[in-house]
Parts: C-alpha cells; structure tokens; sequence
C-alpha cells in the first residue's frame, strides 16, 4: 500500500513478487520510454488512480501480463493511445472512470481479450462509433452513465446497442427538449433519423443525390410497377363510353331530321278550310270540279305531325298565285 505518498516513480524496494500494488493519490510521472512498472511481473491487481497521468502511451503496461485489474480513474486522462493495453490480454476490469475522455479508439479493445467489466462512467463521451460498439459486445458490463451524450441520428447505433444490453441510467444531454431522457427509451424518431436512414451510413453527398435522383426517376419494380395494367383499362373504358355516347347523340340527330322531312307539300289553293277563289269564275270552278280538292281531314290525315313546316312554300310559288288573282278581279 503506497496510497498517499507523494510518489513521483514506483518505489524500487519493493519485492519483484508482489501480486497487488496501490499506488493511487500520488504524483507518478508517466515515463517517455519502457514501461510504467519494469520490475513487477507478477502484478494481478494496480491501482492508478488520482495520479495526473493525462495521456497513455503505447505498450505502456506490455510487461504486466499477469495483471487482471487496473484502475486509473480519475487520472484526467484525456487521450488513450491505440496500444496503450497491449499486452494486456488477461485483464479482467479496466476502471476509466472520472476522465477526460472524448472519444475511444477501435483498436484499444482488441488486446483485451478477457475483458468482462468496463467502467467509463463520468468522461465527456459524447457518441461511440458503431466499430466500437461491436467490439464491447464481447464485454458482459459496460458501464456509460454520467457522459454528455448528444442524442441525434449519430446516437442511434448507440441507442440500438443500449436497447439489446437492456442498459438504463444511460440519459441525454442535448439537445435541450430530451436532456434527461434515457437514451435507450428513445427511438428513430425521437433522434430524428427519418430522412438519413434511407441511404447507407459511408455514402457521400453526391453519391446520396444521385440516389434520390434515379429513385425519383425508375419505374418502381414492386407493387407500383404493376399499376400501368390499370391505367390503361381506364383508358379503354373511358374512351369506349365516349364513342358509345356520340353514336348515341348522332343517333337521336338523325331520327329528328328524318321525322322533320316526312311532311308533304301543300296543295295550289291558298287555304284549306274556305277558299276564297270559290267566289271566282266558271273558269275556276271547272278546273276546281275536274280536280276535286282534298278534304281538311285527307290533309290533316297525311300530316303525321299536325302543323305546316314553316317557309315550305317558296315565294317564287307564290308569285303566279298572285298574278292569276290580279288578273281575275280584272275580268
């Protein structure tokens, strides 16, 4: 136990075989090469934290292959290298706690074989990318509160991952209207992610437009690709009805002129019913005698339709009835 001590270095007198060391609550230095604890190989368990180290080097604990849990919360670590862990592939817990921590690198996991519990509680993680999250799918406890978490479309594979592992205390922080909510009880929708789904995560903005542009422009090959069979029925239909009705309208046009043209021509006397020529001479009483005229009701017999067309007698007809009046009361 070298809790508290003030250390700048890990003291050199202690035994090489020891399996537990606490160095937390001193002021190590991290060393610019080798490895942060040479002489201890057989180290199962360090304690780090509250010491400054504000960044991990590569293959700074390569040497502790042994080691099976390893604190360094609230160290103000602010970077993690992608190697910083290696060597490490027995470690059980890894304690990250109260840092600095904007983003995780992929590769950081992959040394860490055996890794079952992973505390990142209290960092400034604001998303953790979909390569990072599969990777922690391996690790049994994941621990995540207490980070700034931005809860847009970019939250999304985060969300989906917190929904399988069934993780809660998990809660935005921006934008304002969800601070609070717990990220795992939110859906697409909530994260706004309606238009973005619709292309793939890598493609670019060109590559997005011309999707959109040929979607816009292709004949749909499911459902709606079938709708033209319909369209064209429509057609047929509409356009059969409109011949039907005009063979219809001609129909009814040719009845009336036919009706219209049954009349016959009327006969050389001006009237029908009581003559005036009957006051005439001798003359016109014979040739009246020779050629009876037809009675009203013969006329009105052959008149299908009971009136006279209008203008049927030309005034060119009328004319020699005229002179031949004049001509008699000048006799």
């Amino acid at each position: 136990d070298c809790n508290g001590k003030s250390l700048l270095h890990a003291p050199s007198s202690l035994p090489s075989n020891i399996t537990g060391l606490d160095l937390s609550f001193n002021s190590l230095v991290m060393p610019h090469h080798g490895t942060l604890l040479m002489n201890f190989p057989s180290l199962r368990s360090l304690n780090l934290s509250s010491n400054a180290l504000l960044a991990l080097r590569s293959a700074v604990f390569s040497n502790l292959r042994a080691l099976r849990l390893l604190d360094l919360s609230s160290c103000s670590i602010a970077y993690l290298h992608t190697d910083a862990f290696k060597g490490l592939g027995n470690l059980h817990t890894l304690l990250l706690r109260n840092n600095s921590l904007q983003e995780l690198e992929v590769a950081f996991f992959l040394p860490l074989k055996a890794l079952f519990h992973l505390d990142l509680q209290h960092n400034t993680l604001v998303s953790l990318d979909t390569r990072s999250l599969q990777l922690m799918e391996a690790v049994p406890q994941v621990r995540l509160e207490g980070n700034p978490w931005v809860c847009d479309c970019t939250a999304q594979p985060l969300q989906q991952w917190l929904q399988r592992r069934q993780a809660v205390q998990v809660t935005c922080a921006s934008p304002l209207g969800l601070r609070g909510w717990e990220v795992a009880a939110l859906d697409s929708q909530d994260l706004g992610c309606q238009m973005k789904q619709r292309f793939p995560r890598g493609l670019s903005t060109t590559q997005q437009i011309t999707v959109t542009h040929s979607n816009t422009t292709t004949p749909p090959s499911g459902k709606g690709g079938r709708s033209w069979p319909y369209l064209v029925g429509f057609l047929v239909t509409a356009i059969g009805i409109s011949i039907l009705i005009a063979l219809a309208a001609k129909c009814k046009l040719f009845h009336k002129n036919f009706a219209s043209y049954r009349h016959r021509p009327l006969p050389e006397t001006s009237s029908i019913r009581g003559s005036p020529m009957e006051d005439g001479s001798s003359w016109d009483r014979g040739a009246s005698e020779s050629h009876p005229m037809p009675g009203a009701a013969d006329l009105q017999a052959e008149d299908d339709d009971g009136f006279i067309e209008d203008n049927y007698i030309q005034p060119s007809e009328q004319l020699p009835e005229e002179e031949e009046q004049e001509s008699h009361i000048s006799i």
